[in-house]
């Protein structure tokens, strides 16, 4: 059945498997409006005449916007439910997008990127946990959760492309699509199916949303020990996201707009679609395999960089696309294995806050570089750094590995060898 009635009020209420889809849907959402400006950023540089470090200003603003969201009311849902706060930041973010589709200068850019990121920033803990709550199984529910962002950055980067070069109104409609869509979300979100909760007091709310980064107890040594590895993940896909498309045009020779969200697209089109066919592989492997490709990617599009060839950019693009979801899959995975269901929306916040400061403090950095050293030196340099926290988070996984083998030789206690699976 596609709606439930509960017994209070005879109100409707979507299924279980409609509201996961919804939940999974939203997530996807978030990225596709945090990638769609990506493409436009050559053009608003073109109109208005701006500096590499500004647009990756501009591209900071949304994450400084969400993180200091997450960190007052990031865990908030755990409190007052996942639904109003995931309907609130959706109407939220539509209204970022009016703001978006009327810019007329940098001003009014970095205003609508504050409120996107506010609204996404209020959005991410509740719609992980809701998805987490709902999902069918733990395996469906890590897919979406480590998928959604590679998925919807794609779809982003691709659809703003193509409205950019080929539809009326290139500057406004991806923005007007996008208002619909969260439009369309927020009602169906009315609808969605949580647990029952107490009314929190006044002195539950002011102490929710004070600002902290909370991480449950249970899995505070998971989460040490995948840092290194979602650093490195977003780090990466904050390059993309800010220079990339400056890359793409001034480095590799690409005029089309379309053609450029396509490129962006072809680091997180395999980051989200490698998740379907990954199943049969074990944990541990998983982390090897991401790591592995995530590395490799990087060395190839820095080739790619100093020889100015596209393809070989791509490949590389794919490639470390394909370790960017497989890594940031398994770190949600083994984070959410150990995380109190109570403590999900907080546990994930902080695991956002670390991602999205890796998203965006390196970009700026390296917009402020650009401007000093040039764009392909900043790139190389960039790649380099991204390779080595990729080493670190190996060293890890080896040092995990060791643990686990001396666990299966008995040399660990009981409690300890659930916490090596974890990290595994």
């Amino acid at each position: 059945m596609m709606f439930a009635f509960n017994e209070v009020g005879m109100s409707f209420r979507l299924s279980g498997p409609v509201g996961f889809a919804v939940a999974g849907l939203a997530m996807t959402g978030l990225m596709v409006g945090a990638a769609a400006p990506s493409p436009l950023y050559p053009v608003y540089q073109q109109l208005w005449g701006f500096s590499s470090f500004t647009l990756t200003v501009v591209f900071a603003v949304y994450v400084v916007a969400l993180l200091g969201t997450l960190l007052t009311i990031g865990s908030l849902a755990d409190h007052i439910g996942r639904r109003p706060m995931l309907v609130g930041g959706l109407l939220l973010l539509a209204a970022a997008m009016v703001i978006f589709a009327n810019a007329d200068g940098v001003g009014t850019l970095l205003v609508a990127r504050i409120v996107q990121g506010v609204a996404t920033g209020a959005i991410t803990g509740a719609v992980s946990a809701l998805i987490l709550d709902l999902q069918p199984s733990s395996h469906v529910g890590s897919v979406v959760t480590g998928g959604a962002p590679g998925i919807g950055l794609a779809l982003g980067a691709a659809l703003a492309g193509g409205l950019v070069q080929h539809a009326p109104a290139p500057r406004q409609l991806v923005f007007w699509v996008l208002l619909a869509s969260y439009v369309v979300l927020a009602a169906a979100a009315v609808f969605a199916p949580e647990e029952s909760r107490r009314r929190p007091d006044a002195r539950v709310i002011r102490s929710a949303i004070r600002p902290s980064v909370g991480v449950a107890p249970e899995a505070r040594s998971t989460f040490v020990a995948w840092a290194p590895a979602i650093s490195a993940t977003w780090a990466l896909g904050g390059l993309y996201l800010s220079l990339g498309s400056s890359a793409v045009s001034r480095l590799l020779g690409v005029t089309d707009h379309f053609v450029v969200g396509l490129v962006l697209a072809s680091f997180f089109a395999p980051a989200g679609l490698v998740l379907l066919v990954i199943r049969p592989v074990p944990q541990p492997v998983r982390r090897t395999l991401g790591l592995a490709s995530l590395g490799s990617g990087v060395v190839v599009t820095i080739i790619g960089v100093l020889l100015s060839s596209s393809v070989v950019y791509v490949l590389g693009s794919m490639v470390a696309g394909v370790g960017f979801g497989v890594t940031f899959q398994a770190a949600v995975a083994a984070i959410g294995a150990v995380t109190p269901a109570s403590n999900r929306a907080q546990t994930f916040a902080a695991t956002y806050v670390l991602g999205y400061t890796a998203f965006s403090i390196p970009a700026v950095v390296a917009g402020l570089a650009a401007q000093d050293w040039g764009l392909r030196p900043t790139l190389v340099g960039y790649g380099v750094l991204d390779v080595a926290l990729v080493l670190t988070a190996a060293v890890l996984a080896v040092r995990a590995a060791r643990r686990a083998a001396a666990a299966a030789a008995g040399a660990v206690c009981p409690a300890e060898l659930a916490t090596v699976h974890a990290e595994s």
